[in-house]
């Protein structure tokens, strides 16, 4: 009956679309069938996207994962699902990371499966790396340890695509100046602006600096996010000394643009630090990784055990102490006495 209604409901999409929704809605409500009720929110993101009524859903997105439970659905469900998720996002520009997030998702159900199957998910994890690269605020994500992504390494029309998403997760500025100069119409041919990846790459490049050092100096950053640039500028015939004075002028960098570039990853939530200008250094307190996996949960335990150990001294600390507290309070009281 369910079916027969949400079928009903959702022809002529176009007509009164809020209204049709609504009593998708309503429908849904009044099911007890988990399976049913996974049917008529498919019926109704359909319905949304047909009708241009996706405003009216999207806040249920927000409740998916605890739908997801209730449903009881299973992987063949679940690719029908995120990917209509994700592309409904698309559309609201505000929502890219949400639409990363269903898309990652369903990528992570093709875990396990054999080459054929995982070759499904080929177009969406090209769009995937694409989406990640090209998003100014994204500098985490798990992709490079997704077997549906991995697949890409190898495959002759995307394996370039693949060692530019290995080089924003794994390696530093220099690496993509590498890359650009040999492969600078990849970037073209997916949208992909060399500006825009070279500020995304600096910041990237000071995460991984901050990673990797407790202080770093400025000098160090200079060197890293600037200095680089000069084998990728003196790669092509320089003819004149007037030529050579304007790049010489380029790379003349002071501390101010250090400390912006700092700050920039300060606000995008990078690094949490604070400037010594006097010496000349960064102290970092805490970064965050490009890529969370297995060494990183290693890091994770290694500090919670240190922390435990040291709430466990304070409260013995506390404990003694308040023990030669209470005997001397005793002692006071007898001699009163």
């Amino acid at each position: 009956m369910a079916k027969l209604i949400s079928t009903k409901v959702t022809q002529q999409a176009n007509n009164k679309p809020a209204l049709r929704l609504k009593i998708l809605f309503n429908l849904y409500n009044l099911l007890e069938n988990p399976y049913g009720k996974f049917y008529v929110y498919m019926k109704a993101l359909n319905l949304a996207v047909n009708g241009k009524v996706t405003d009216d859903i999207i806040p249920s997105f927000k409740k998916v994962d605890s739908f997801i439970k209730e449903w009881n659905i299973g992987t063949l469900d679940q690719r029908e699902l995120f990917p209509t998720i994700s592309n409904i996002l698309k559309e609201h520009k505000s929502s890219a990371k949400d639409s990363f997030y269903f898309l990652t998702k369903y990528l992570a159900t093709f875990s396990g499966e054999d080459a054929y199957t995982m070759s499904e998910a080929k177009e969406e994890a090209v769009r995937a790396i694409v989406e990640f690269v090209k998003a100014p605020e994204m500098f985490q994500s798990d992709l490079f340890e997704m077997p549906a992504v991995g697949q890409l390494d190898k495959d002759g029309k995307y394996a370039l695509l693949y060692q530019l998403l290995k080089i924003f997760l794994t390696h530093r500025l220099g690496a993509y100046l590498d890359f650009h100069a040999a492969n600078s119409d990849i970037l073209k041919s997916f949208g992909l602006a060399h500006e825009d990846c070279i500020t995304k790459m600096r910041l990237m490049t000071l995460a991984d600096l901050g990673s990797n050092h407790g202080e770093i100096p400025y000098g160090l950053i200079k060197d890293t996010l600037w200095a680089l640039f000069v084998p990728y500028f003196f790669g092509y015939t320089i003819f004149s000394n007037f030529i050579v004075i304007e790049v010489q002028i380029l790379f003349q960098v002071n501390d101010d643009e250090v400390e912006v570039w700092v700050v920039k990853a300060i606000a995008a939530k990078l690094l949490n630090c604070k400037m010594d200008q006097m010496n000349q250094v960064v102290i970092v307190n805490r970064c965050t990784e490009r890529v969370f996996g297995l060494h990183q949960w290693f890091t994770v335990r290694s500090k919670l055990t240190t922390w435990r150990g040291n709430v466990a001294n304070v409260i013995n600390t506390i404990q003694a102490n308040k023990g030669t507290e209470d005997a001397t309070q005793a002692v006071h009281s007898l001699m009163i006495r």
